[in-house]
């Protein structure tokens, strides 16, 4: 065998890339990790971990107001501090960056804070020049956001500057609806901004169940979230007073003091110089792998978003995971992509699991459909007329459960149990059969009807 400086080279200190270089390491490999930036990667560092803490914060805006319907003496005008929150959260990532370094020293990885370009099957050179080899090359390095091409885009941010704003815009204008760009027009509205959400197409959230995501549309509206559907960006101009106006097809110009692009991801694969090694990308830039993480460069694998097979951190962990155990530990592993819960922590937040409606209808044919559309209790004292929906979509002959989505309160909570009954298989009689736990809003996942 070759004599390389280290078994394994991994490029990307994500959560992906963390926990293969970890797990490796454990194994009894030689492990380098590179990261250009910070340990932690995009979830951590400006992403779904700061993301949620924005969100918790967001969250007392109406639990404040609510708060009087339940004895509390609350003024009418609380004050908030956009740059306490801020900091505080990235005092937090600051924190989970320590962690995460300490984690990968202690199991005596070597961290190396460069950018790489690959050089070959089994080499890499350093920002610096120095070159390293290794018997195999592990790129997890993740995605960025995709930004429109359009004029004036210059003036618009993403979703990694939205963390670290001098102050919250009064007018915010959000192009895209997944989940990014829902998830932080709940914030920057509970925020006190009016939010505009702009999009190409006619639907929002794509993937996740029409009952539920036409719900999630109701509420936003009630609330007073502006949507303008198929919205082509034409541009984007700055005016002399730091405002901008927003030209689409469609609709009229609009004027807000803020853009956001959450238009999607594109994996980081433009300068890695993975053509010197024969690796294949597909049309949208992706890392093309088998069922093991294997590009068709044999000694050299990608995982997570890089990827872009399913762009969720806990999908990039056990691609980690399921590599370091099958090449360094002896113990051959593959990721069942099917029945992944997801969530977006919207507001109110939404989670699913499992085939939608249509899907199940294309694929079995015969279904049952049952479901709850209620008023969270806590709603009802504090006089929010905002209603919970809960659906169970079931095979019709078997009465086992293919798919389970919901909107309400604490839905990411309560789905990520259910999600384990989805994936074994459990039929709604089991659900009938089980006891409700009373007065919670899980109880109706036992009695839909």
């Amino acid at each position: 065998m070759a004599d390389y400086d280290y078994d394994l080279f991994v490029i990307g200190a994500g959560s992906g890339g963390t926990r293969a270089s970890r797990v490796a390491a454990a194994h009894g490999a030689r492990v380098a990790v590179a990261e250009e930036y910070r340990v932690g990667g995009t979830c951590v560092i400006r992403g779904c971990v700061p993301k949620k803490l924005l969100v918790y914060g967001a969250h007392f805006a109406e639990d404040l107001a609510d708060a009087k319907r339940f004895g509390w003496q609350v003024p009418d005008q609380c004050e908030f501090s956009w740059p306490t929150l801020r900091d505080n959260v990235m005092e937090e990532v600051d924190r989970i960056n320590a962690a995460y370094t300490t984690t990968l020293e202690s199991h005596g990885v070597e961290i190396i804070h460069s950018r790489v370009t690959i050089t070959g099957p089994n080499q890499v050179t350093l920002a610096d020049g120095t070159v390293k080899t290794a018997e195999r090359i592990l790129i997890a390095v993740g995605a960025h956001p995709a930004v429109p091409d359009c004029p004036g885009a210059e003036h618009g941010i993403t979703s990694n500057e939205a963390f670290h704003l001098e102050a919250i815009p009064k007018r915010v204008l959000i192009a895209g609806a997944g989940y990014i760009a829902n998830e932080f027009a709940g914030i920057f509205h509970q925020l006190g901004a009016h939010v505009i959400i702009m999009n190409r197409t006619q639907d929002i959230l794509r993937g996740y169940d029409l009952s539920i995501r036409d719900r999630l549309l109701q509420i936003s509206l009630m609330k007073g979230l502006e949507f303008r559907f198929d919205a082509a960006f034409q541009g984007i101009e700055k005016n002399n007073d730091g405002c901008l106006t927003v030209s689409m097809a469609n609709h009229e110009p609009v004027t807000v003091d803020m853009v956001i692009f959450a238009t999607g991801r594109v994996p980081n694969t433009g300068s890695l110089g993975l053509d010197a090694a024969g690796v294949e990308l597909d049309a949208k830039g992706a890392v093309v792998v088998d069922e093991d993480n294997r590009s068709t460069c044999p000694s050299i694998y990608a995982i997570g978003d890089v990827t872009n097979r399913v762009q969720l951190t806990p999908i990039a962990i056990r691609e980690g995971q399921a590599f370091a155990d099958t090449i360094y530990g002896n113990k051959p592993t593959r990721v069942d992509y099917t029945n992944i819960p997801s969530a977006v922590f919207s507001h109110p937040p939404l989670a699913g699991v499992g085939l939608t409606e249509s899907e199940a209808k294309q694929t079995l044919g015969s279904i049952r459909v049952y479901s709850s559309d209620f008023r969270p209790m806590k709603n009802v004292l504090a006089n929010r007329n905002e209603r919970a929906l809960y659906k169970m979509i079931c095979d019709g002959e078997t009465g086992r459960i293919v798919g389970l989505h919901m909107i309400g309160p604490d839905v990411p909570e309560i789905l990520q149990a259910a999600a384990i009954a989805v994936k074994a298989g459990l039929t709604k009689d089991q659900f009938d059969e089980t006891v409700a736990l009373h007065p919670t809003m899980a109880e109706e996942l036992v009695l839909m009807r």
